[in-house]
């Protein structure tokens, strides 16, 4: 079953296939900034989340080893008080002391055990952890950079439309401008003609 963090990258990339390329652009799309922020947003506040269980499972190993510390004592006190309790005479004491020292010797082999299979345990669940994380966080990585260079060549284009046009309006405007007629000229004979 995957996060909810996996889940929302998925709606990022399926959202990002999705989009429609710029007009006369084979690399270059077009997003809904308000859709693409809010799924932005709701990745951002599940993030900690997700790491704070994360982290949460990685400090349970220390619960785990000291569980199996205790088991081990128990079944260590149980195989002495076992031992204990043979040890009566000359010939039966004899005989508890080597089942004694057998029972100690498994009871101790198995506690190793135990805390070897629960140290171990915890490693590979703290790497699993930590390799998750990374994981999420180079795929938020990509995402967030990717959104920055799309964000930056629309502003760049943007710009450059803004500034065409401006020039278009601004040499229209001179040309409509009268151009300015000397207070002392007199026009001549032929274009006085060619008003009338």
């Amino acid at each position: 079953m995957s996060s909810r963090i996996e889940q929302i990258i998925q709606e990022i990339e399926d959202y990002v296939e999705s989009c429609k390329f710029q007009p006369l652009s084979s690399t270059k799309i077009v997003v809904n900034k308000e859709e693409l922020e809010e799924l932005l947003r709701e990745l951002r506040m599940k993030t900690p989340d997700e790491i704070k269980r994360y982290q949460k499972i990685i400090s349970s190993k220390d619960a785990i080893i000291q569980d199996a510390k205790s088991k081990a004592e128990t079944e260590v006190a149980e195989a002495t008080a076992k031992a204990q309790q043979l040890v009566s005479d000359s010939e039966v004491m004899r005989m508890a002391q080597e089942q004694a020292e057998e029972l100690l010797e498994r009871a101790q082999k198995q506690a190793q055990e135990i805390v070897d299979n629960a140290t171990n345990d915890a490693n590979n669940i703290r790497m699993s952890a930590i390799s998750y994380t990374d994981e999420m966080l180079e795929n938020l990585e990509k995402i967030m950079s990717h959104t920055i260079e799309t964000a930056g060549a629309k502003y760049e284009t943007f710009l450059n439309s803004i500034q065409s046009c401006y020039d278009i309006v601004n040499k229209n405007r001179q040309e409509l401008s009268p151009q300015e007629v000397p207070s002392n000229y007199i026009p001549d004979e032929d274009e006085e003609e060619e008003e009338e």
